[in-house]
């Protein structure tokens, strides 16, 4: 009944889910992305989403990691401190808005994927084709990501002077 990468969700009356386990950078353009069933715990999804950060040549040494509540435990601590990130987790327990901090930016780039119809209701079954919704909504936010950037960096003769996007 569930497919490869979809789960019953435990929030929305036992409906088909998914979850998207996603690294990105200090501006918010994703560097991996790992989709899982709904009812699929946070922290096994921890390792795979951090993989694509170890093929990267230009990693800087002094990386953090900041992670919501749902990664708190001594496990992921030891894999942060085991790949050499320093990790920043909020606690369990805790008030959100003292938590938030450095975690816009994954929240404003899950905002942009959200803008893609087919993430927000995904009804995929096969692992294959989630992906590839999943990798073409990246791309899509790190062209935008460069466009912007492009825009306030750089000069040429018919540049648009509005920020809107096509």
């Amino acid at each position: 009944m569930w497919g490869e990468v979809a789960g019953r969700s435990p929030v929305n009356r036992g409906k088909q889910g998914l979850k998207r386990s996603v690294v990105v950078d200090g501006t918010g353009v994703p560097l991996g992305i790992v989709a899982a069933g709904a009812n699929c715990h946070d922290s096994p999804l921890l390792a795979p989403t951090l993989d694509p950060l170890a093929r990267w040549q230009d990693v800087p040494d002094a990386t953090t990691i900041h992670l919501d509540a749902g990664y708190d435990s001594a496990k992921t601590r030891t894999l942060l401190a085991e790949q050499g990130y320093a990790g920043v987790i909020a606690r369990k327990g805790v008030p959100a808005p003292i938590q938030v901090g450095q975690r816009w930016v994954v929240e404003r780039m899950r905002a942009w994927m959200n803008g893609f119809g087919k993430l927000r209701r995904c009804t995929e079954k096969a692992r294959r084709v989630v992906e590839g919704y999943l990798f073409l909504a990246a791309t899509m936010v790190i062209i935008r990501c460069l466009i912007r950037r492009a825009r306030s960096r750089y000069r040429w003769n018919g540049r648009p002077t509005t920020r809107r996007l096509p």
